[in-house]
């Protein structure tokens, strides 16, 4: 008997040091990738809609010399280079602005653009804050869809 009970008592002493462990209690370091009121190319958000919101992420992989047909977004949105680069082209303006692996970026809304790989594929992190039913993209007139 008392062997299962210093068994016991062990077995609880062993469980205690690991929830204690387990409670350990500290902040984290953030490093702020992206805060923007406005898109790359400039232009200002406006208004978020006024429904319930819905947030989306993808991982979108492009391969190497391919650029992406044009399309708008009509929500608010930030990419993270995760591989390769991304050069960005605002169809109106003519604007281009190229992101690098580990760089961060505001995408425009309702501005027609597109995005365009370089000598290798590129991998990029989208997150969209949007409403149910929304899409994430919409692709200019006579275009395929970016994804």
């Amino acid at each position: 008997m008392h062997g299962r009970l210093a068994a016991a008592c062990l077995c609880l002493a062993s469980l205690a040091a690991t929830a204690a462990h387990a409670q350990t209690v500290a902040s984290g370091h953030r490093d702020i990738l992206l805060q923007a009121d406005h898109s790359w190319n400039g232009v200002a958000y406006e208004k978020y809609p006024a429904t319930r919101p819905e947030l989306t992420m993808i991982r979108l992989t492009i391969p190497a010399h391919t650029a992406l047909p044009w399309h708008t977004h009509p929500v608010p949105n930030a990419g993270y280079v995760l591989e390769g680069q991304l050069t960005i082209h605002d169809r109106e303006s003519g604007r281009t602005e190229t992101f690098h692996q580990g760089e961060a970026f505001a995408e425009s809304v309702n501005d027609t653009h597109r995005g365009e790989t370089g000598d290798t594929r590129t991998v990029v992190l989208l997150t969209y804050a949007g409403t149910p039913g929304m899409p994430t993209s919409v692709p200019a007139k006579g275009e395929k869809p970016e994804y």
